[in-house]
């Protein structure tokens, strides 16, 4: 059973629209179909996948239908905010949270995290947020945006099952990839099936075969500076960007 919010921490907030095309990925990069709690219909078990952006004038968010749901609202139902953000976030992560923002505000920095938030139903999520800088053509920086990737550990033995069909074990026994769910478990506190599907989502999103990508993450993981603190924010860059830079010799997937 999911774990449960208390009964008496959610508020009310105001109505309106402020919201991006829904992502749910599926086999081939497909948007996965959509009950209408925002669960998707099991068709290889896809990540559950949003858009956001978070404009630093004047705090404005936009988030994808897909985060709607996670949160649960239906897409249109409210205007995110900073407050309205911070007031589902699990009470042990919210001031780390909140202290990330006020540092991406006054850094130009981006807002990355691996942390729980409570829907208005009183489940809690375990979510990994994937984001970059966002710039206006004077490469001026004037948001973040990015991806929140639930990764709540709620898989039932029937779901794991399906799961475990879809990672063949001979793409799990090649080097690389191993490398790269490494690099993934480390920067993003994950574990070993959650890293590789968030490798199968970028190879899906960005029509690039899962090896190749793995590849040159790898190959690129000496530009980061190890000892920086912002050490996160680099690896979100280089996992969001590494398939631009992928040699022409590999096909699409």
């Amino acid at each position: 059973m999911p774990t449960r919010r208390p009964a008496d921490s959610h508020n009310g907030h105001s109505v309106a629209s402020a919201v991006l095309p829904t992502t749910s990925l599926g086999a081939g990069g497909a948007a996965a179909e959509i009950h209408a709690d925002g669960a998707p219909i099991a068709s290889g078990e896809p990540l559950r996948v949003g858009d956001f952006r978070f404009w630093f004038a004047g705090q404005r968010w936009e988030w994808s239908d897909e985060v709607c749901r996670m949160h649960g609202y239906q897409p249109g139902a409210v205007v995110p905010t900073t407050e309205l953000v911070l007031s589902h976030k699990h009470p042990g992560d919210r001031a780390a949270v909140q202290d990330l923002l006020e540092r991406a505000l006054y850094s130009g920095g981006s807002f990355s995290s691996r942390h729980r938030f409570y829907d208005t139903a009183g489940d809690e999520h375990t979510v990994i947020v994937v984001a970059d800088r966002m710039v206006d053509e004077a490469g001026a920086v004037v948001g973040t945006r990015g991806y929140y990737i639930d990764v709540t550990e709620t898989l039932d033995e029937k779901r794991r099952e399906v799961l475990d069909e879809t990672l063949p074990k001979v793409i799990e026994a090649r080097a690389v990839i191993e490398q790269a769910k490494g690099a993934l478990r480390l920067v993003y506190g994950i574990s070993d099936e959650q890293a590789f599907s968030l490798l199968r989502w970028r190879s899906q999103q960005t029509n690039t075969k899962v090896r190749a990508l793995a590849a040159q993450l790898v190959a690129e993981l000496d530009t980061l500076a190890s000892a920086s603190r912002g050490l996160r924010s680099q690896f979100d860059h280089l996992f969001l960007t590494v398939h631009q830079r992928i040699p022409a010799i590999h096909a699409p997937a």
